[in-house]
Order: C-alpha cells, then sequence, then structure tokens
C-alpha cells in the first residue's frame, strides 16, 4: 500500500465500531461506573468475569479475548529477546523521544491534555510503561497474564474519548476528523515502535534487522489488538517509514498544550533523577532525541549539557561491546536493565496499578476547534556573498 495526503484523509473519518458500540451502550443505559468498579477486579486474562458486569461489556470482552489468528509466535518471541535486550534504551526513547514526538503533533498534544490533567504527566507515563512491560512479558497472551486486560481496557478508554468529545460537540470534526481516528490510531502505533526505533538508532544501539523488524511486528499485532483496521496498517517496517514521514509531516508544529505537556515530563524525570546537578540532561536529551526544530517547539530549553548528552552513543557502544565480549557481562546488563526499568516504572506509578478506566467525563475547560496545523516546510536557505 501506497500513503498519501487522501489515503490519510479518509482514515481521519473512521474509529473503532465494536469499542465505540461498547462503550455508547454503557453511556446510554449509566452502566459506566459499574463497569469501571467492576473491571478492577479483571486483571489477569483468563480470569472469570465479576458477576454484574453489563453484558454488553461482557461481549466486548468475550470477542477481544484472544490475539490476531495471524499472529507468528516465533516473531513475537524474538520481538521479547530484543527487548529483554535493548530495555532501558527503549524506556528512555519512549520518555524522551516517543512522549515528545506526541506532543508536537497540535491535535494529539490537546487531546491528551483533555484526557490526563496537565498537573499529572506520570499517570500517561506509568500507563505506557506498564503496558509495555505486560506486553513483552513471557505469556503476555496466555491465561493469567495482564496484557490482554490492559488492552481491552485502553482500547475502550479511546472509545470513551471519542464519545466524549463528538456528543459534547467539543471537537472540530470537520477539520480534525473523528478524534482517536483510525490515521492517530496508525500514528500512535507508529510512536511505539518507529520512533522508538529512530531514538535507539540516534543513541548507536546497535540492531538487526531481524530485531527491528521483530519489534515493528509485535506492535502491529498490539495495533490490532487495540482496534487498529489492518487493511490500513502497515505490514512491514518498509510501510512504516512511509507512513510515519507522512503523518509527522501533515500534522507536527507548535502548540501551547505540546510545550505545556513537555515542560511537565521534563520536571517528572528532574524529580526521578537524584540531586540536581544532571536535571538538565533530561531536557538536553529530549532534544538530541527529536531534533532542534521540534524541541524548540516545544520549548525545550537549550544548556550546556546539549553537547555532552552527543556523546551518549560513545558511551553505550562501550557497553555494548562488554555485552558482545562476555556473556557474563551480557547477562549482568540485561538484568541491570530490567531492574532499572523497573525502579523507573515503580517511581511513576507509586507502586499501584493503573486500571485504565473509562473516563465518565472529561476536563470541563477543555475544546478543540482550531483547523488542522498547516504543514511545516524548512525555511529556505540563507544565501550569503
Amino acid at each position: 500500500m501506497t500513503y498519501t495526503e487522501q489515503s490519510l484523509d479518509a482514515l481521519r473519518t473512521a474509529g473503532d465500531e465494536l469499542a465505540d458500540a461498547t462503550v455508547a451502550t454503557l453511556f446510554e443505559r449509566g452502566e459506566v461506573g459499574t463497569f469501571n468498579t467492576l473491571m478492577r477486579y479483571v486483571s489477569t486474562a483468563g480470569a472469570p468475569l465479576p458477576d454484574g458486569l453489563p453484558e454488553v461489556a461482557r461481549e466486548y470482552l468475550h470477542q477481544t479475548a484472544a490475539p490476531p489468528s495471524w499472529v507468528d509466535w516465533e516473531e513475537m518471541e524474538r520481538a521479547r529477546m530484543f527487548f529483554i535486550d535493548n530495555n532501558v534504551h527503549i524506556s528512555t526513547a519512549l520518555s524522551f523521544a516517543s512522549m515528545p514526538a506526541c506532543y508536537v503533533l497540535p491535535h494529539v498534544a490537546r487531546l491528551l491534555s483533555a484526557t490526563h490533567s496537565l498537573k499529572y504527566p506520570s499517570k500517561r507515563m506509568a500507563e505506557t510503561g506498564q503496558f509495555t512491560v505486560y506486553l513483552m512479558q513471557p505469556g503476555a497472551f496466555e491465561a493469567g497474564s495482564r496484557f490482554i486486560p490492559a488492552a481491552q481496557k485502553v482500547r475502550l478508554l479511546h472509545a470513551s474519548v471519542r464519545h466524549h468529545l463528538r456528543r459534547e460537540g467539543r471537537w472540530d470534526t470537520e477539520n480534525l476528523g473523528t478524534p482517536i481516528c483510525q490515521e492517530d490510531m496508525i500514528g500512535g502505533q507508529m510512536m511505539f515502535s518507529i520512533q522508538v526505533l529512530d531514538a535507539l538508532h540516534r543513541l548507536g544501539i546497535h540492531m538487526s534487522t531481524e530485531g527491528a523488524e521483530a519489534y515493528y511486528y509485535a506492535w502491529r499485532v498490539v495495533g490490532a489488538m487495540l482496534g487498529v483496521d489492518q487493511d490500513h496498517a502497515p505490514a512491514d517496517l518498509h510501510r512504516a517509514r512511509q507512513f510515519s514521514d507522512l503523518y509527522m509531516t501533515r500534522h507536527m508544529g507548535p502548540s501551547e498544550e505540546g510545550a505545556h505537556l513537555t515542560r511537565q515530563l521534563i520536571d517528572l524525570y528532574e524529580e526521578v533523577v537524584p540531586g540536581t546537578l544532571f536535571d538538565p540532561v533530561v531536557g538536553a536529551l529530549i532534544r538530541y532525541l527529536v531534533g532542534d526544530t521540534c524541541a524548540d517547539w516545544l520549548q525545550v530549553p537549550r544548556t550546556a549539557w546539549d553537547t555532552a548528552v552527543k556523546a551518549a552513543p560513545a558511551l553505550l557502544g562501550i557497553l555494548e561491546s562488554i555485552e558482545d565480549r562476555s556473556p557474563l557481562g551480557a547477562w549482568a546488563l540485561d538484568r541491570l536493565g530490567h531492574f532499572t526499568t523497573l525502579l523507573e516504572l515503580s517511581s511513576l506509578t507509586r507502586g499501584r496499578v493503573m486500571h485504565y478506566a473509562i473516563p465518565e467525563e472529561l476536563k470541563k475547560d477543555y475544546g478543540v476547534t482550531a483547523a488542522r496545523t498547516a504543514r511545516w516546510t524548512p525555511p529556505a536557505p540563507t544565501v550569503t556573498t
């Protein structure tokens, strides 16, 4: 499939029929509160559904309880091993490249401002980290795992946002299309796959083609479970690159919400990093991974660390050489990476399990009425004589 402006425009009108119908019925019958309460007890795949669960929700959970029939489990295992080998790097890429990439899309930044309070960016980061860890656990799609219930809840969360914004007339559908439309859902899949792989490359991480393809494949499976129409989703890395590049250039630009979310992200991780000496590293790493243009749009401050952080690939290269030369060193670094990732996740969640509940209302002061951001083009080069 070749992606064009026209084909992506068509994807802006489509949502997720199954999840949208489920959420609409829950709201019509006043059953959202009951659903949220009972779903707190549904946290592992294969567990009996609680008594009293609304019938429409029970039917949805049955229909979405299994991964797609086309899943290649050997490829999924390769993706899991890729994650184990690179878990710290992937966490870094998600935090300092993927999230800012979301914020540089004005309509996405505004939407995130509606669904996650600007004062609590840790909630989104915690949900993202927990979701990824669940996905990459052994047996993630088997009975007793936490990934499938998490995916089912996230899909309904997206549908509830569509429901609120359309019902209350707080989204400029004519200019922006359906909120969390198929284009944005596929775009989100790109944030967690292509954007992560690009950031790993920028950090100097050596990846095999097979490993990168497997990692993308895993997120393609996730996309299918979150309601992405597989007739339009990129089937491989080459098509994913084409989609991602077009998607970003169509929409990226500055926004007040994007800058605010980025400031809150920086503040969050400056609290996580011990002391204050290394606080500027957070902003410097974001600038290094997303580039100066996007960093300026997001109002990432410039510091003396902007130059120093460029040494990160060399440092990571030393660690990789240790892994290559010593099986014991590789094991130790993998375990260190595992514990570092869990420590970061624990800091963000404050030790709590994120439940991905359906919001019964959104922020009252929120509204999106602006037309689509004009496509960005670089300035003409300055001619000197």
